[in-house]
């Protein structure tokens, strides 16, 4: 295998579903193993010549057919609209005139302030809709349930490379969202449960709860965890034992929340009742509303990602960091959208932007199938 290179667009997977291969059986058509084809799909690597030939001759097709150089990417002036301090490096650009305008994604300004337009009005008799959206629509819409603030970027790339598709994300903690999936009230699951010994808790709870469900668990994201605190820290928190002091105003996470496990092992490990901390009572049920009582300055800490903090202008305080997983039933394999979203996940340029967040990696771990239930 050569080194990975993200200058050359890979076409093996559209080649081998035209075939209706799966990827075991086309690496024994060319006398690889599976795990070889994953990784040359995804992108992670390329193959050497005598593969590529091997490729091509079983699909019938060039070597250039299968892999194409990408055009390099282009590079533009652009005019920042700043707000306070410095811009982010994400930003959302639109056109004015002769101009590249971009917009940082970064700060409370960047956080999104509309309405959502609505796909159906509830009928009095509550058990009903009105439908306002085309049936068409409805038919590639999916709906991702889970906590981690990126699976938006993923329902956008997902919209870039078809813009019939969408991927509807709703905020759930990751037992709400496996619950939702084995109830079939949504497509996808997403869970970011944290490790006990050497045993993949997203995994494991995932196979309780689907009970028997076929399904595919893909990696998404690794992301940082911890305090958000206030710009600067100037209580000084280091670790959750800090948050024992009587000046802190602390918020909470509902419970069965991964982060509140997170914080009750801690601080169990540091002999802390949680009961004596001022505000383990309060509750919150999102990162951003932990976030928002910070900046409001009704609170001093409170459990979230650094990604968020750092939207919102706050300090922050790590404690891990957490593999984010998708959860997909297999029989939702034929969906249009879901079909998509697969290849998305794959994509490079995916992984590039999860990458450029704070507190994120994507890396190796965006696509890669973690396990099979």
């Amino acid at each position: 295998m050569a080194r990975k290179d993200d200058s050359v667009t890979c076409h093996v997977k559209e080649f081998r579903l035209k075939k209706g291969w799966s990827q075991q059986e086309l690496a024994e058509a060319i006398d690889v193993r599976r795990q070889a084809i994953y990784d040359i799909e995804s992108g992670r690597y390329l193959p050497n010549t005598a593969i590529a030939l091997r490729l091509a001759r079983v699909f019938s097709c060039r070597v250039e057919d299968l892999f194409v150089e990408k055009s390099p990417p282009a590079i533009e002036p652009v005019h920042i609209v700043n707000g306070s301090g410095e811009p982010s490096s994400r930003l959302a650009l639109g056109r004015v005139r002769d101009r590249l305008v971009g917009l940082p994604l970064q700060g409370a300004e960047s956080i999104p302030f509309g309405l959502r337009a609505a796909d159906g009005l509830l009928n009095p008799d509550k058990k009903s809709a009105f439908i306002l959206s085309p049936a068409a629509n409805l038919e590639k819409t999916i709906i991702l349930m889970g906590c981690d603030p990126a699976f938006e970027i993923l329902s956008h790339h997902v919209s870039r490379v078809a813009p019939e598709a969408r991927v509807y994300c709703r905020f759930a903690s990751s037992h709400r969202a496996l619950n939702a999936l084995a109830d079939s009230v949504t497509h996808v699951a997403g869970t970011h449960l944290h490790n006990t010994g050497d045993k993949e808790s997203n995994v494991m709870v995932a196979k309780q709860k689907l009970s028997g469900v076929s399904s595919n668990v893909l990696g998404f994201s690794l992301l940082e965890e911890g305090l958000m605190v206030a710009k600067g820290n100037p209580l000084g928190i280091r670790t959750v034992a800090d948050l024992a002091q009587p000046m802190v105003r602390f918020i909470n996470r509902e419970a069965g929340a991964a982060l509140r496990v997170l914080l009750d092992d801690h601080l169990q490990q540091a002999g802390i009742d949680g009961t004596i901390i001022n505000g383990y009572q309060n509750e919150v049920k999102s990162h951003r509303e932990g976030a928002f009582r910070i900046a409001c300055n009704v609170a001093d800490a409170a459990l979230g990602l650094r990604a968020i903090a750092e939207a919102y202008g706050l300090g922050f305080v790590p404690i891990t960091a957490a593999r984010c997983d998708l959860v997909i039933p297999k029989d939702f394999s034929s969906h249009p959208t879901i079909k998509v979203l697969m290849d998305v996940l794959q994509s490079a340029l995916l992984r590039k932007e999860i990458d450029s967040i704070p507190g994120y990696e994507g890396g190796n771990i965006t696509g890669k199938l973690i396990a099979e239930l």
